[in-house]
């Protein structure tokens, strides 16, 4: 496959026992990781490994494709990996699922992503006017849509080009680990966030632990790399403690201090 930058790299995805569903993770091929950060460049970058990855997996005979969206050094809409797919004859029986780990509509992936991934407010103008274009030349318009801006805008254009399903990360995999029922007479519940900020709140995996919380009446304790949350954003989460830690000793500390 191809990283961000389009160098060749080695990725993988998995194939699961039934031979009929794949994991995509986007990470894995379109990651910011695989970037260093004086190379970063959100204008340049691009799905197209991930659409790669996915057209292998169809090429092996999955019939269903998980997209693990997160992590993306990209804001291309999914152009990249949309024409990736079509190089390599499309999806054939296959069908998308994409696991978004954000709310956010399309049209807003690069004002709220793509600083991260590099880009100054005049990029950051220019890649809205590229997924501004990007979204009408789709067969579907994935604007005003939830969850359509995940890793920069793939998810929608998935959703426009192949009539992906868009699901909720956050909630499939608490569903896969039987989150709810355990949390059935905890006493609290503590996770972990890299950074907590305003985005924490737009379908990341901490605010959905935090709405299942709130409903359970269990208090929710979050240790995090740092904090950026305004006093009402912290209140909407409703959080019990919030402990900032962004080194392997404080975050000793913490769980220490959390320990009953």
């Amino acid at each position: 496959a191809h990283d961000p930058l389009g160098r060749p790299l080695e990725a993988e995805y998995a194939l699961l026992e039934d031979g009929r569903t794949a994991l995509v993770e986007v990470a894995a091929a379109s990651g910011l990781t695989l970037v260093t950060e004086g190379d970063r460049d959100a204008e340049a970058a691009s799905t197209a490994g991930t659409g790669e990855l996915i057209a292998a997996a169809a090429a092996a005979g999955a019939r269903r494709i998980l997209v693990a969206a997160g992590g993306s050094a990209t804001t291309d809409g999914g152009a990249g990996a949309i024409e990736a797919i079509e190089a390599a004859g499309g999806l054939g029986d296959a069908k998308l699922e994409v696991l978004c780990d954000v709310s956010i509509p399309f049209e807003r992936a690069a004002e709220v992503f793509a600083p991260q991934k590099g880009a100054d407010p005049e990029a950051v103008a220019r890649l809205t006017d590229r997924l501004t274009a990007r979204a009408g030349a789709l067969p579907r318009d994935p604007r005003g849509r939830a969850m359509t801006g995940a890793a920069g805008g793939l998810s929608g254009g998935l959703w426009g080009a192949f009539g992906a399903r868009l699901v909720p990360g956050a909630a499939y995999v608490l569903g896969l680990l039987g989150f709810d029922r355990r949390l059935e007479g905890a006493d609290a519940a503590v996770t972990g966030e890299g950074r907590l900020d305003a985005q924490s709140l737009e379908g990341k995996l901490v605010g959905e632990i935090a709405k299942r919380c709130r409903e359970a009446e269990v208090p929710l304790h979050v240790i995090a790399g740092s904090v950026e949350l305004s006093p009402g954003e912290a209140e909407r989460l409703g959080l019990a403690s919030v402990i900032e830690a962004g080194t392997p000793a404080a975050i000793a500390a913490a769980a220490r201090a959390l320990a009953p």
